[in-house]
């Protein structure tokens, strides 16, 4: 048999048993990751209350676990590129889940920040990693609408969040809903098990018998012992790569939209329970009964676009999902109607949420394999610079204007539309090309 690459194998792969299993696995991960994010916002109203915090405290609160994600973005793609994006994932998710349990027992505001930083680097190190570990396996033909998938998981996360807190804040208090956030921990053995590294990050560390097992494994390949395997050479590429040559467009453009992204959708959705109850005068059951019908329509918006990446492109569904979701929000920012902001606020989660179906795809395929984790884990942890604004400047627009909403929804639609221009103007497709040719 001629030599061949691990990238020729896999791009030959029809789709098989195996794809679907790191689907279901990668989709588990970041599902429970984003309910872990997402307790905050059910449980904020509540523990202001328990503990007499203005909006801004409140929100300063909110941002203490954006610190940690920043951290964590940045490190875990770095550790990935070096010891492999499974274990690094791993180590993660444990990590987040172990001290968002235990904001469940913090006693005081000050121990309630310290376990929100320690649960931001667990959580914040997770949410780059599923999509970057299942972007490197299916064929380029699949890659968009797998990794799409990958990111639609966080709705459901969100919906558990919702859930978990509407069943036990009213009866249990907001204690008890952080005790959701242990259930990721179940997902550490199966990872273990059934998880194998990145062919394509073993190809680069030259572990051919390792990659012969893992073919061996999940029957991808017949006669695994006349096949010879040409390692690609791994090229030294640093941090400094993500700001040369064709590089340095993407990146920036990569950030932007992060930032926009977390921005907008952390800003919007760790307050709209707050919003319901105070702004609109609902009980916490009846505000968390529709966040919960809110957090709903982003299944049919990230799925929607996740659908259409491989035939429209990540650019034009990243444009015109960001539009829309601005213009949602600049006329959810000029209307006192209740029924008007409730539409509103769900067709700012329809769009806003698709949009985040492309910039998962769209975020790993811009970087080589060398430098995929590292570029990825940097794009996210701006936006988690964003993610630690978000919550305290909404709160602190919300204090200053007396619970009004113009300023802050205003801010929200500039950022979605500016971010659409962007990637409208400026932005590289990536739709049914392999990620070499893509790297080059």
């Amino acid at each position: 048999m001629n030599a061949v690459s691990v990238i020729e194998i896999l791009e030959r792969q029809p789709l098989r048993r195996f794809h679907f299993i790191l689907l279901t696995l990668t989709c588990l991960v970041y599902g429970f990751t984003a309910m872990n994010v997402m307790l905050i916002a059910v449980a904020l109203r509540p523990i202001a209350q328990e503990w007499e915090l203005d909006p801004t405290a409140a929100g300063v609160l909110g941002s203490y676990g954006y610190v940690g994600m920043f951290i964590g973005a940045l490190s875990s793609g770095f550790i990935a590129d070096r010891i492999g994006r499974k274990y690094t994932m791993m180590i993660m998710l444990f990590l987040g889940s172990l001290f968002t349990g235990l904001c469940g027992v913090a006693p005081n505001y000050e121990v309630m920040a310290a376990f929100r930083f320690i649960a931001g680097i667990g959580l914040g190190g997770t949410l780059p990693l599923p999509g970057v570990y299942m972007s490197e396996y299916p064929p380029a033909r699949y890659r968009g609408r797998f990794v799409g998938v990958v990111e639609t998981s966080w709705v459901y996360g969100a919906i558990l969040s919702v859930f978990f807190g509407y069943i036990l804040i009213p009866k249990y208090g907001w204690r008890a809903a952080f005790n959701a956030a242990y259930l990721p921990l179940i997902l550490i053995p199966l990872l273990a098990v059934y998880l194998p590294e990145s062919l394509r990050f073993l190809e680069k560390r030259g572990e051919v018998e390792v990659i012969k097992g893992i073919f061996t494994r999940y029957g991808l390949v017949e006669d695994v012992e006349k096949l010879e395997i040409r390692p690609t050479p791994p090229k030294k590429l640093g941090l400094r790569k993500l700001f040369t040559g064709n590089y340095l467009r993407r990146t920036l453009i990569l950030w932007m939209l992060w930032a926009a992204l977390v921005y907008t959708y952390h800003g919007i959705f760790i307050w709209l329970p707050y919003i319901y109850s105070t702004r609109l005068g609902f009980t916490i059951v009846k505000s968390l009964f529709w966040v919960l019908v809110i957090t709903l329509v982003q299944v049919p918006g990230y799925y929607s676009a996740a659908l259409l990446l491989d035939k429209v492109g990540r650019k034009g569904i990243l444009a015109v999902y960001l539009v829309v979701a601005g213009v949602a929000s600049l006329l959810l920012s000029t209307t006192r109607d209740i029924n008007l902001i409730l539409l509103y606020s769900g067709v700012i989660s329809f769009f806003n949420l698709g949009a985040w179906a492309g910039l998962y795809t769209y975020t790993p395929e811009l970087y080589p394999t060398e430098l995929r984790g590292t570029g990825s884990g940097a794009a996210a942890s701006i936006g988690r610079l964003a993610g630690i604004a978000a919550p305290s400047v909404t709160g602190y627009l919300f204090a200053v204007s007396g619970g009004e909403l113009f300023y802050a929804f205003l801010v929200f639609a500039l950022v979605h539309l500016v971010a659409g221009f962007v990637v409208a103007s400026f932005g590289e497709e990536t739709k049914g090309r392999t990620l070499e040719e893509i790297a080059r």
